[in-house]
């Protein structure tokens, strides 16, 4: 949904702006002098609006969510990267090069 606001709503309510943007996706027009200035939406809201993901990184999203991985911490980012590392050093090790 998008609401207009004028510049003085903007400037006195914009923590309560920012958490309807991205706790609900809304979107605020935001007016000076009776025209539209800025637009105020959330990045989510905006990469799927505007700059939607192609569909094979779309798939492997879904497939993550799917396996429950897309909510990983940093540390087990790291984790998996260095598992992978590892094995990649094994196999080369293995195969003598």
């Amino acid at each position: 949904m998008t609401s207009k606001i004028t510049t003085a709503m903007a400037q006195t309510q914009f923590d309560q702006i920012m958490d309807r943007a991205v706790e609900h996706n809304d979107r605020f027009l935001v007016e000076r002098d009776d025209e539209s200035a800025v637009l105020i939406l959330s990045v989510a809201d905006f990469v799927r609006t505007l700059a939607p993901p192609p569909d094979w990184l779309k798939d492997i999203q879904d497939d993550a969510k799917r396996k429950g991985l897309d909510k990983l911490t940093m540390e087990e980012i790291d984790a998996e990267i260095s598992a992978v590392r590892r094995e990649r050093r094994e196999r080369q090790a293995q195969s003598g090069g």
